[in-house]
């Protein structure tokens, strides 16, 4: 089956099942600065996923074109190597927002791979996260796959995230086996399915993603407005496996293009050689390097466009092997605008373009590749080994264009090493030093008035941080920087915190004679802390003595969500075990934050454990101690660091005795009794290892359970009862419902639900009797549909039916249902309903004993029924 029938199946696969069917986005994404380039499928759709779009359809499926070649996603390296990894590629994809969830998920998948397609089911494997026991039922019981053929597999392997801010959420995996067919069969170990997976000989068709998240720039996973579905399965892949071949650059799609190449290197492409692999990475860059130029990237030396410099010059680098001196990769990219256009027409109505930019590019490498090479030669010799120093190889990129993947490359084939620390530190130094020509070139012919000029000098001297002992104080100001109604103020004696180690700073008012400045921010200026904010009546040329005063309640607050971050960390180690440290924290007056080193979701109970640990801190009413010593002597006693923080000889550390000692710079309450209160808002994971818990305290504590109280006696009035008694009466709610629901089934499957009878006819087909039924219905979903449909085909053989089902929304669907005997002698609900779908303008597909179609012209369906006896008395040949 080639790769452009797989395309439009797997499309018209979806489009049967009420998916809008949507072209690819371009490469590069819009309005999303989190990306290099489009990645996924479900990047044109994230603003859909997060709820900040509107879209008229809840359902979309895509052939969308992708490139890994820079940032997180990247499979630049391996292409060529192995048998899989591209630049570019396209993935096939079925989305959700908010319609369907895992259950279908899961049915479409495998409908589409075993009965559409018709994939060897006892090739297919199934993975889940370790934590989806919802995902593994529906596998087993909906779909039937053998327990023994699904694998839970960690974060790394099935927890989908496009980048490290946006939609996330657990995934599930459909894998095919390989192996030729002595080696199938035994009941393989997780072990062994990882390592057979490693090595390519089980291979990942289709990646299903369970929308439930969206992580934000500090982490925080934030669910999305409905749970959605984010699908995607690699073209490539699946042609590989529909044509039987052990490569997907043998397939169809890149065939021509090792063609061209072979054609004009004057060669063979040979698959098993070193020049087998020079063959792949031309087909592959061809294609990453058509598209990125068709979608308005152009090669240079920042961003997306130096990734599409590097994939033309590794390209250039592989002809250059294989003895080629002129343009290559040219010819092969214009074969791309051959084979491409009738699925992305771009590639054709810009391949001037293409074929201009790449030969340019090209030529300009190539006039310096030679001397790079010889300089390589120097530095590298074959016979030797060793490291070649960053400056040299900074050298290599600066003068002979050498990116420095391409010398790690270059050296990792000799077995030599490259100091990619110091290539970065060559690189910052010409940056600064470009820089700083520009910058004096921007002050040339003009007066100096950045930086310390702007700051008006009043009195020298040092300042104090007088914050620790309190929130106010008289003093008076060292430095003015004026400003259009805010100004900033360096004081003598500083009462306000500057963030610092997770705690934010400081807000509150410095008033002199007439004045007043409200302050909202503070920042380090040069080794002071200045207080800005915005300035009340006019400010004197000499202030004079000034009142300094720290917002108390709000510093307040912050204490004591600082402090049960303390206590917090030492719940945790208690609880969970000594692995467990900081890894971030953010502490405010409205909330606190606490990053930490832990490999697995915690459970309800440890949670309960941790926040009961944390309150039994604050009601014994710890004194806290905070004093100054020797770092080692700190460290000696027990005081742990804070994560990421330098620390000087003297150390400020803050002890709850018998509880926590850490080295901390930030202000604490004198008592944790102060603190109050400790409520555990959640907990989640922000990246491989690390866990987070986001809490409350005090105040906002007590705010967030009258918030709980109240939203409870909502329920209760809805529910008419008291309180107390809500989740039972919830209880019942929800099985009275489901008694409803159960009734109104077996009405529907009893012909209820507003059936309307079109045809009941039965007539002598070529086997025996053969009835034939045309309905119309009222459902809620398609599933009411295919339930009147098991009940039509548990009645008796020889027979045929049709159901056209209005669904909610004005929506309308055709259904096919045909029994096991008839099918056999021809009749097939999936031929059927592809007939009858035509006459009211919608297309569709299926099994053989139940499809589904679209309707285009609502208005034809009265047509269509009324057709569906001369449509099946054709295909089974009666008169």
């Amino acid at each position: 089956m080639k790769a452009a029938e797989i395309r439009r199946r797997f499309l018209d696969f979806f489009a049967a099942r009420e998916h809008a069917v949507r072209p690819s986005s371009s490469l590069v994404p819009a309005d999303d600065p989190t990306l290099l380039f489009t990645n996924a499928g479900m990047v044109q759709f994230k603003g859909v996923f997060l709820g900040d779009e509107q879209v008229p359809f809840t359902r979309a499926a895509t052939s969308q074109k992708c490139v890994r070649a820079g940032g997180k996603h990247n499979d630049l390296e391996e292409v060529g190597k192995t048998a899989r990894h591209h630049t570019f590629f396209e993935m096939l994809g079925n989305f959700s927002f908010g319609d369907y969830f895992k259950k279908d998920a899961v049915r479409y998948a495998w409908d589409f791979l075993v009965d559409d397609l018709g994939l060897d089911p006892s090739r297919l494997f199934v993975t889940v996260h370790h934590t989806d026991d919802e995902a593994e039922a529906l596998w087993i019981d909906e779909v039937g796959v053998d327990p023994s053929r699904i694998y839970r597999l960690g974060d790394e392997d099935n927890f989908w995230q496009m980048a490290d801010t946006g939609p996330c959420g657990p995934c599930s995996e459909l894998h095919y086996d390989l192996r030729p067919v002595a080696e199938r069969g035994a009941e393989l170990s997780t072990e062994a399915f990882v390592e057979l997976s490693d090595s390519g000989r089980i291979v990942e068709l289709w990646n299903l993603v369970f929308m439930q998240f969206d992580r934000d720039a500090e982490g925080t996973m934030n669910p999305l407005p409905a749970p959605s579905i984010d699908t995607g399965a690699g073209l490539e892949r699946l042609a590989a496996v529909m044509q039987g071949v052990d490569s997907n650059f043998h397939t169809d799609l890149f065939v021509p293009l090792l063609e061209r190449a072979a054609e004009v290197l004057g060669r063979p492409y040979e698959a098993g050689t070193a020049e087998g692999v020079s063959f792949r990475v031309l087909a592959d860059h061809a294609r990453a390097v058509a598209f990125l130029l068709a979608d308005g990237v152009f090669p240079s030396n920042e961003g997306r466009g130096y990734v599409l410099r590097r994939i033309l010059r590794r390209a250039v680098r592989h002809a250059w092997m294989m003895g080629r001196r002129e343009p290559t990769l040219v010819h092969v990219v214009d074969a791309v605008a051959d084979t491409m256009a009738d699925v992305f027409p771009e590639v054709a109505q810009r391949r001037d373009h293409l074929v201009r930019t790449t030969r340019a590019e090209e030529e300009r490498f190539l006039a310096t590749i030679e001397g790079g090479l010889d300089r390589f030669d120097e530095l590298a010799p074959r016979e030797a080994t060793g490291t070649i120093p960053g400056e040299e190889a900074f050298r290599l990129y600066d003068t002979f264009g050498f990116p420095l993947d391409l010398t790690e490359l270059m050296a990792e084939e000799r077995g030599w090493d490259v100091d990619s620390v110091g290539f970065e530190v060559a690189l910052e130094a010409q940056r600064e030093r470009s820089r700083a020509d520009r910058a004096a070139a921007g002050r040339a012919g003009h007066d100096e008035g950045d930086g310390d000029a702007e700051w008006s000098v009043l009195v020298d001297g040092g300042q104090r941080f007088v914050g620790y002992d309190g929130t106010a104080v008289d003093t008076e100001v060292l430095a003015v920087m004026p400003g259009s109604g805010r100004v900033g103020l360096v004081l003598r004696d500083n009462p306000f915190y500057l963030e610092s180690g997770g705690q934010v700073s400081d807000r509150g008012e410095v008033a002199g004679a007439g004045w007043r400045v409200r302050v909202d921010e503070v920042r380090r200026v040069s080794d002071r802390s200045a207080v800005f904010g915005t300035l009340e009546g006019g400010l004197p040329a000499a202030p004079g003595p000034v009142s300094a005063r720290v917002d108390r309640s709000v510093r307040h607050d912050t204490e004591r969500n600082h402090t049960a971050t303390h206590l917090l960390h030492a719940a945790l180690r208690e609880i969970l075990g000594g692995h467990v440290v900081q890894r971030g924290s953010l502490v405010a007056p409205d909330r606190l934050r606490f990053d930490f080193a832990h490999t697995a979701p915690m459970t309800p109970d440890e949670l309960v454990r941790v926040e009961a640990r944390v309150n039994e801190g604050i009601w014994s009413d710890h004194s806290i101690v905070i004093g100054e010593m020797e770092h080692s002597e700190a460290v000696a006693r027990g005081a742990m660091a804070l994560f990421g923080e330098k620390y000087g000889d003297r150390v400020r550390v803050v002890e709850i005795p018998d509880v926590s000692m850490e080295l901390c710079g930030g202000t604490h309450v004198r008592h944790t009794g102060e603190i109050g209160l400790f409520k555990l808002v959640s907990e989640s994971g922000v990246a491989a290892g690390v866990r987070r818990i986001e809490a409350q305290t005090g105040p906002g504590a007590f705010r967030y359970m009258q918030r709980a109280e109240d939203r409870l006696a909502e329920v209760a009035r809805t529910l008419k009862t008291p309180p107390e008694n809500a989740p039972r009466r919830a209880e019942q709610v929800l099985e009275e419902r489901a008694e409803l629901e159960s009734l109104l089934d077996e009405l529907r499957k009893g012909g209820g639900g507003g059936e309307e009878v079109v045809a009941s006819v039965e007539f002598e087909g070529p086997s025996g009797p053969l009835r034939l039924k045309a309905v119309r219905i009222r459902a809620r979903d398609a599933d009411d549909a295919r339930a009147w449909g098991d009940a039509f085909l548990q009645s008796g053989p020889g027979g045929v039916a049709v159901v056209a089902a209005e669904l909610p929304g004005d929506k309308h669907s055709l259904f096919t249902f045909v029994t096991d005997d008839l099918i056999g002698s021809g009749v097939r609900a999936d031929a059927v309903v592809r007939e009858i779908a035509a006459v009211a303008g919608g297309r569709g597909g299926g099994r053989p004993h139940m499809a589904q179609a679209g309707v285009g012209d609502p208005g034809k369906v009265q047509e269509a029924l009324e057709q569906a006896e001369a449509v099946v008395r054709r295909l089974v040949g009666a008169s």
